[in-house]
């Protein structure tokens, strides 16, 4: 089908597009609110600045389309596919994007605050500067995934990947982590204060002068981790492995340390839970 038909017919009233084909097609700037594209052929459509909100993409095939800008709160994007899509500044807060595959698209600047990203695949994709504030990142894929400077407070990473991703500088406050996978992540400045990383593993990664002032590690792998000048004040690391982990010059005034691994751990210049300097 052709763009211009797809519009007449969405301006005379009719709103049930679900499996057509309009695969190339430039939709830029148009309005498709709470139209039915489920299951629909839409790879490689330029969806620029098009009004989405509600629109039901549900299963629909969106592989290397351009979206940058679009609008799609509240749409249904449950087990869709925009692999490789362009999605820079999009707006998609609250939106249903379980089972979908993002994986190499580019997010960054998006908005996908209490968005639901349940069991989506979001591996090496870039969510630069992205907001997923409250967001529901279950059992998700951000392997490789770069989130810089992405707002994560308050979501719930729990089971999910992370594997290998950056979070320079990502703001992770109260975000729930638990027994989730952050092996060789990248977290170097991050704001993780408050933060439930409970059960999760951290081995190899990297937290230098990250702040993690009242979070709760308990019972976590922080086997060969980097925490070199981080903020550790009143953080619980109960039971955590820290084997061979770096801590020169740390922060662990009022720290919990019950039960915690600390064999072969550089605690060089680190500030002690009674507030003194340890000294080897």
């Amino acid at each position: 089908m052709r763009a211009d038909e797809l519009l007449a017919r969405y301006v005379d009233g009719e709103r049930d597009f679900r499996e057509i084909d309009i695969q190339g097609q430039d939709l830029s700037s148009t309005h498709l609110e709470s139209a039915n594209f489920r299951l629909a052929n839409l790879s490689q459509v330029n969806l620029c600045g098009a009004n989405l909100q509600g629109t039901n993409l549900r299963e629909s095939n969106l592989m290397g389309a351009s979206m940058q800008g679009a609008d799609l709160r509240e749409a249904n994007l449950i087990g869709v596919c925009l692999r490789g899509a362009d999605l820079r500044d999009a707006n998609m807060t609250g939106v249903s994007l379980r089972g979908a595959d993002l994986s190499d698209a580019n997010l960054s600047g998006v908005k996908l605050v209490e968005a639901n990203l349940n069991e989506a695949n979001l591996s090496r994709a870039n969510l630069t500067g992205a907001n997923l504030s409250e967001a529901n990142l279950s059992r998700s894929n951000f392997s490789a995934a770069n989130l810089s400077e992405a707002f994560l407070t308050g979501a719930n990473l729990t089971i999910a990947i992370f594997s290998q991703a950056i979070l320079t500088k990502a703001n992770l406050s109260n975000a729930i982590i638990c027994t989730t996978n952050m092996i060789g992540a990248n977290l170097q400045e991050a704001n993780l204060t408050r933060a439930k990383v409970i059960g999760s593993n951290l081995m190899n990664v990297n937290l230098s002068q990250a702040n993690l002032r009242g979070a709760n590690l308990s019972w976590s792998t922080l086997r060969s981790a980097n925490l070199q000048g981080a903020n550790l004040y009143q953080v619980n690391l109960s039971w955590a492995n820290l084997c061979r982990a770096v801590l020169v010059e740390a922060v662990l005034i009022n720290a919990k340390l019950y039960s915690a691994n600390l064999s072969e751990t550089d605690l060089r210049k680190a500030i002690m839970p009674d507030g003194s300097t340890y000294k080897e």
